[in-house]
């Protein structure tokens, strides 16, 4: 579930869940990269899109 649509669909606990499991992949990414074991370094930018994403639909639906 990576689409914007997709995440305006869901309802605004879901997206919080999502928004925290994000963040705690993306901080398990720095550490794996911290100690030299990065796998996939194309998911880095991939999370951090998704955390953009969900954090601009959480804003849409508060202002709008």
């Amino acid at each position: 579930m990576s689409t914007a649509q997709s995440y305006r669909d869901m309802s605004v606990e879901d997206l919080n869940k999502e928004l925290v499991n994000l963040r705690r992949e993306q901080f398990n990414l720095r550490m794996q990269h911290g100690t030299g074991n990065t796998p996939k370094i194309h998911m880095f930018s991939t999370v951090r899109k998704n955390i953009a994403r969900i954090k601009t639909v959480l804003n849409e639906q508060k202002n709008g």
